[in-house]
Parts: C-alpha cells; sequence; structure tokens
C-alpha cells in the first residue's frame, strides 16, 4: 500500500507518509473555557508522552443538533477566541467545523485545519469557501456516501487550487439510529492519495437515538481505534471530555479524560505494527 502524501499542518506537525498517527482530539462541543482549558492541556501532555501529534479540536457551535432546545456551544466569537489562545500558549495546531460558507474566512484565520462536517460534504459553495482559506480542510465523509464519492470532493477543493486535504471516515448509515464502520472505506479513500482520518467516537453514534439527542456507545471506541491503526491511517479523532456523561453534546460517545490514556496507549501499538509493516512491503523485492 503506497504511503499517503504528507501535509503539513503546523507546528511541526505533518500528517501522511506512514508516519505514525496524529491525533485529533477534544471536547465535541466547547461549552466553557475551563472546560476546553483544562483538556487541551491534558491532551497535550498526554500526546508529549506517548510521542505522537496532537491537533486540538472542539466545536464553538454544534449546528446539526437532534433538538432546537438543545445547547450549542460558546459561539463564534468566544469559541475562536479561546481557540487562538490555545494555539498560542500551548503551541499546537488548532482545529474546527464549518457549517456555512461566510464562516470560513474568519475561522480560517484562527485555526490550522478547517474541518467539513459529514452531512455538508457535498456542500459545493461550502468546500470551495473553505479550499479559498489556504488552509488544510479535512471533509468528513457522508454517512450517506460511498468511499469512491469522495473523489468529487476532491476534485472541488483541487479546482480551487487547494491540496492540502484530508479524507476522513466517520461511518456509515444502517437502517434508523445506527452507524457501521466498513474499514475497506479507509483503504478505498487512500487511493486518492490523501491523508485518511479515522473518527473513532463519531462512528459509535446513534443518530438521534435517544429522541432529542443522539445517542451511542463508547464502549466500542477503542476496538475501532485498533482496527484503523491496524489499516494503518494517518491520524485518528477522538472526542474527549473531563465528564461526558454532563456534556451538552455527544454525551454517549466521548471519552473521558481520566481513561483516555489506556486507550490511546493501545492504539498506539498496533500503529506501530502497520507502520513497520508498511515499510517493510516497500523494501520488498
Amino acid at each position: 500500500m503506497l504511503p499517503t502524501q504528507q501535509i503539513p499542518i503546523g507546528f511541526h506537525v505533518t500528517i501522511g507518509g506512514n508516519q505514525p498517527f496524529t491525533w485529533i482530539a477534544g471536547p465535541c462541543a466547547m461549552e466553557n473555557e475551563s472546560q476546553v482549558w483544562t483538556t487541551a492541556e491534558e491532551l497535550k501532555r498526554l500526546s508529549e508522552k506517548w510521542g505522537i501529534s496532537l491537533i486540538f479540536k472542539s466545536s464553538f457551535d454544534k449546528a446539526n443538533r437532534s433538538s432546537i432546545h438543545s445547547p450549542r456551544g460558546m459561539g463564534m466569537e468566544a469559541g475562536l477566541k479561546l481557540l487562538a489562545k490555545i494555539r498560542e500558549e500551548l503551541q499546537i495546531p488548532v482545529t474546527t467545523d464549518v457549517h456555512e460558507s461566510w464562516q470560513c474566512s474568519e475561522v480560517g484565520e484562527v485555526v490550522d485545519v478547517l474541518q467539513i462536517p459529514a452531512f455538508l460534504a457535498r456542500q459545493t459553495d461550502l468546500l470551495v469557501a473553505a479550499a479559498r482559506t489556504g488552509k488544510v480542510v479535512n471533509v468528513k465523509k457522508g454517512q450517506f456516501m460511498a468511499p469512491d464519492d469522495m473523489h468529487q470532493v476532491v476534485g472541488k477543493l483541487l479546482e480551487c487550487g487547494n491540496a492540502k486535504i484530508l479524507l476522513c471516515e466517520r461511518g456509515s448509515c444502517f437502517g434508523y439510529h445506527q452507524l457501521v464502520v466498513d474499514m475497506t472505506s479507509l483503504v478505498e479513500m487512500r487511493k486518492e492519495g490523501f491523508p485518511i482520518v479515522f473518527d473513532a467516537t463519531h462512528s459509535v453514534q446513534k443518530p438521534g437515538g435517544n429522541g432529542t439527542s443522539t445517542g451511542g456507545n463508547r464502549e466500542h471506541v477503542p476496538y475501532l481505534m485498533n482496527a484503523a491503526a491496524a489499516i494503518g491511517v494517518d491520524a485518528i479523532f477522538t472526542e474527549v471530555h473531563p465528564d461526558p456523561d454532563q456534556a451538552i453534546s455527544d454525551a454517549a460517545n466521548q471519552l473521558p479524560l481520566s481513561q483516555v490514556e489506556t486507550i490511546l496507549a493501545q492504539a498506539i501499538r498496533f500503529d506501530q505494527i502497520a507502520k513497520s509493516a508498511l515499510v517493510l512491503e516497500r523494501n520488498m523485492p
């Protein structure tokens, strides 16, 4: 299996090229400064301890809530200010998602990576606006899309002159309120040549499964992380929260901050085996 392109992110972080996976992590939603800052500091400590690169992620606005009454986060102005502070003081790249085209330029002035939500992966105007910022664009494959459908997504970004692309798998719809992960989709999307991200926590969602909110099963996250790491993905994304059961979004999916190290360490071991095998494969006559 050929290595993917290497995409520079910032702060000496590069994704791709069969390097150890980069960890994209943080709380699903930015609830308050204390919650976000505490999580960011601990994630940085763990990434340095285990020798992997970190990109901090949290959303200033959860725009695709199940209920109109669901809390959505700190908002764009406060959220971007906090992300900028984390980036500057902790010296780590940051990312967040955008839901509307007009947000891209302002968000792009702060973050290192713009994330396109899965429901919006086919929205041409949003992809074009994100690409034109010149920043790295991480596009989540829609739950309704096949892996090869991402070829058209890549084409839209390249047409705008931006080849700094990450492609993310986050599960596919399987009936109602259920997602499944076809691990071969990671291999298929890799054929585009761009780094592949596996979103472990969103892949265990049960969309709308609780009626007015999304359900899920965080117990399955470690198994999916290990499987993706064993394939040799370029980045793994996990939502991490100090107290997931009290989270305003994705409470059933997020990993507890106090337990994430054990899960991370196991995935790193699988990644080491996979990347070693890829090196051997390239060197075989």
